[in-house]
């Protein structure tokens, strides 16, 4: 392999790694405002089959970036692929017991697989389901399209709202302080 190459593949992966952790977690000085509950919940809870690609925009500050994904879902499990600069970044798979995570090397140990999850869970899972899995005192309200996680305090943390097609959503986390939105089609055949 030619040395140029060999450093325009590092510096790529520099850069990738830099992007993905800074939209990926919070800043050092500004840690979450309150740990949210993970949810965990069943893949069958989901009560369908889905299989998804997905263009998702990150947007934290000043900062917005872009990345696809591949996600299926059955009732046995969750399948993730998140995929950036054309790299393979993280696979996920969630049998509803056990998160397996392949990550590729470059990827920031704070970028973490159960954020991913909570998150997907908490958009696309029924609400009674998600109701259910909550911890004392948490709850979750639906008004229209729009979902809204709320601690102990009645203050909301999370706010999920659907845009018109399935899969097609923004999701707002006060908590941990960034926005996703999330642009779902059919995938054209399985990938994971």
């Amino acid at each position: 392999m030619q040395p140029g190459l060999i450093r325009v593949r590092s510096l790529a992966a520099f850069a990738l790694c830099l992007l993905l952790a800074a939209c990926a977690v919070p800043k050092q000085d500004a840690p979450p405002r309150v740990e949210l509950p993970a949810l965990r919940l069943a893949p069958a809870a989901l009560e369908q089959n889905i299989a998804l690609e997905q263009r998702l925009v990150f947007e934290r500050g000043q900062q917005r970036r872009e990345f696809d994904t591949l996600l299926e879902i059955d009732a046995s499990q969750v399948r993730l692929l998140v995929q950036a600069m054309g790299q393979s970044a993280v696979r996920l798979v969630w049998d509803g017991q056990h998160l397996q995570q392949r990550r590729a090397p470059w990827l920031p140990p704070q970028v973490r697989g159960e954020r991913v999850l909570r998150d997907l869970q908490f958009a696309l899972w029924p609400l009674a389901a998600v109701r259910a899995a909550l911890p004392p005192g948490w709850q979750v309200a639906q008004e229209g399209l729009e979902r809204r996680l709320l601690d102990t305090q009645g203050r909301v943390w999370l706010i999920v709202r659907s845009e018109g097609d399935w899969g097609n959503l923004r999701l707002r986390n006060l908590a941990e302080g960034y926005t996703l939105e999330v642009r779902s089609a059919p995938a054209q055949e399985e990938a994971l």
